[in-house]
């Protein structure tokens, strides 16, 4: 199976720089507001670098059920190894092989549900091994809520309307997501409107998006 993630771009001064030459490799994780919103595996893949290697995506039994798995014709040309296991706890297990490997350009996980096995030291163990072996790491939490977590980044991610297309307004245009950093070990939290670039594929952070007295307490603390 070949596809191709998109690169990625530096980001306006007040957004999170995300292009994947200028990240550290480490462990990042995403929440997707909906459940099957396939806006988090599209924000995971513009963060990584498609000329580094294939893209490892582990997905477990329940998320494969409930969302697919990955669609090449509409995603490029790069190499993806998919593999699919039964339990939170073997895409743990494959991640972590997976990290060890340097010529691959990233690992994705995907788990639905709570799950036990994800505790912060399982979690602390991926992002380390990221960091070591310079692979970069993300992990899809669907379905469940934040918990406590190494992660390095951690991400909410919803969907917003898309952009209308100039020429024919019935048309739908590029997907717009409301992207919001919750918890971050080397840059401040926030909340963007994220996007690809209409004119390209990169992805960019438009402008930030104000926050709340109370959502700015929780970001923070």
């Amino acid at each position: 199976m070949t596809w191709s993630p998109p690169a990625s771009c530096p980001a306006p001064s007040k957004a999170p720089r995300s292009p994947a030459a200028l990240r550290q490799p480490t462990l990042s994780e995403i929440f997707p507001e909906t459940a099957p919103d396939a806006a988090a595996p599209a924000f995971a893949l513009a963060h990584l670098d498609a000329a580094r290697g294939p893209v490892l995506w582990i997905q477990d039994r329940l998320s494969r059920r409930e969302t697919g798995r990955p669609f090449p014709p509409g995603l490029g040309s790069c190499e993806v190894l998919h593999l699919q296991v039964s339990r939170a706890i073997d895409v743990l297990w494959a991640m972590e092989q997976g990290l060890g490997c340097p010529a691959l350009g990233g690992v994705i996980g995907e788990v639905w549900g709570t799950a036990p096995a994800l505790d912060f030291t399982a979690t602390k163990r991926l992002a380390l091994r990221s960091e070591a072996h310079g692979v970069p790491a993300w992990l899809i939490r669907r379905a469940t809520p934040p918990e406590l977590s190494a992660a390095r980044e951690r991400w909410r991610l919803g969907a917003l309307p898309a952009r209308p297309v100039p020429d024919d307004p019935r048309a739908p245009g590029a997907p717009l997501w409301n992207a919001e950093l919750f918890r971050a070990r080397w840059r401040a939290p926030g909340r963007w409107v994220a996007g690809h670039d209409p004119q390209g594929r990169d992805l960019v952070f438009d402008h930030a998006v104000g926050m709340e007295a109370a959502e700015a307490a929780r970001a923070t603390a």
